[in-house]
């Protein structure tokens, strides 16, 4: 099985050339201003207690050993913008890559959502037309009754927007049904700002590397290509190896608990 190794808080580094190579910055000293470089952080400046909370109780539950009868499923959505081309490309050639125009012609957007259960190496990707509370609750639906039917519960790891929530599923099925789907249910939200609790969004990432890095016009054209991604990752068992504990944010993040 495939890992991607996390054992630290979420952030990214943005390399911008402005003359030299991306190595030059190792011959520069520590206490040297380094305008070449941009760190990108998802965690809020001062104490929150409402923050280490959510914090902890996701890290707590990662480190649960893993149930097949209470499996851990983490799901987050992402906002796709569907472009075609203005004018036919080029195929490549030897010696020549593939030549498009910079123009595009804007087709709208859809949102695409994304089930994974770290501990399987199993992802599922649905684009839809819309994220709203219904499409969440639809989406709730499909994974409980169709991938996990026989699961006593899911412990569900996500953010906290205003769609996920139990209501949606009220708003959408019969109370009976509503009833049944939320009882199934372990809801765990990342906090506010700490999206990279969240292990989809690492799915999210790599799914946009490796899949979407080209012009798809159509929420059809995205469903086959998502598709085909889900199945050849599924396939290969590729998975996220998860280090970061409770334990080690008490010490790197420690500025955010409150003082007591």
């Amino acid at each position: 099985m495939d890992h991607s190794s996390i054992d630290a808080p979420g952030h990214r580094t943005e390399y911008y050339r402005i003359g030299g190579t991306r190595d030059d910055s190792s011959h520069v000293k520590k206490t040297k201003l380094k305008p070449h470089l941009k760190k990108q952080w998802c965690i809020p400046a001062k104490s929150s207690a409402e923050f280490v909370a959510r914090m902890e109780d996701v890290l707590e539950t990662y480190a649960l050993p893993y149930d097949p009868e209470i499996p851990l499923i983490c799901m987050d959505e992402q906002p796709i913008q569907l472009l075609e081309d203005s004018r036919p490309s080029e195929p490549m050639k030897p010696g020549q890559v593939r030549r498009e125009d910079y123009e595009y012609v804007r087709k709208g957007s859809c949102s695409v959502f994304l089930f994974t259960e770290p501990l399987a190496g199993w992802r599922h990707v649905q684009a839809s037309e819309r994220r709203t509370k219904a499409d969440w609750a639809l989406q709730i639906q499909e994974l409980l009754d169709v991938h996990y039917p026989d699961a006593k519960r899911v412990r569900l790891v996500m953010d906290n927007l205003n769609t996920h929530t139990i209501s949606s599923l009220y708003e959408t099925f019969p109370p009976e049904q509503a009833l049944s789907l939320a009882k199934r249910l372990e809801i765990h939200y990342t906090p506010k700002h700490g999206s990279w609790l969240n292990m989809a969004e690492i799915e999210l990432s790599s799914m946009t590397i490796q899949c979407l890095d080209r012009r798809i016009g159509s929420i059809e054209q995205l469903q086959r290509e998502i598709t085909a991604w889900e199945v050849d990752r599924n396939q290969a068992q590729k998975s996220v190896e998860w280090h970061f504990t409770t334990h080690q944010a008490r010490g790197k993040l420690k500025h955010l608990y409150p003082e007591i």
